[in-house]
């Protein structure tokens, strides 16, 4: 074997193994932004029902509010 094909064997084994590592290198940090954005979705969902549950609560006094001025509320109706 010549020394120029032992060089470029060296070099397509180098140049190999710069791309598995590139490619390892990418496939974390694909891993690492998909558990962001699933821990950010969480959150998100966590907090929209949070204030779907506040929003239905004030919803709900307003009502009973309304229905306790016009007379119609229970309150009223236990006289």
């Amino acid at each position: 074997m010549s020394s120029t094909q032992f060089n470029a064997g060296q070099t397509h084994g180098k140049t190999q193994a710069k791309t598995e590592q590139w490619v390892e290198s990418c496939k974390d940090s694909a891993n690492t932004a998909h558990d962001k954005a699933a821990h950010a979705a969480d959150q998100s969902a966590g907090f929209l029902q949070q204030t779907g549950e506040q929003v239905k609560s004030m919803a709900q006094g307003a009502i009973d509010g309304v229905k306790n001025t016009l007379g119609v509320g229970d309150n009223n109706n236990r006289k």
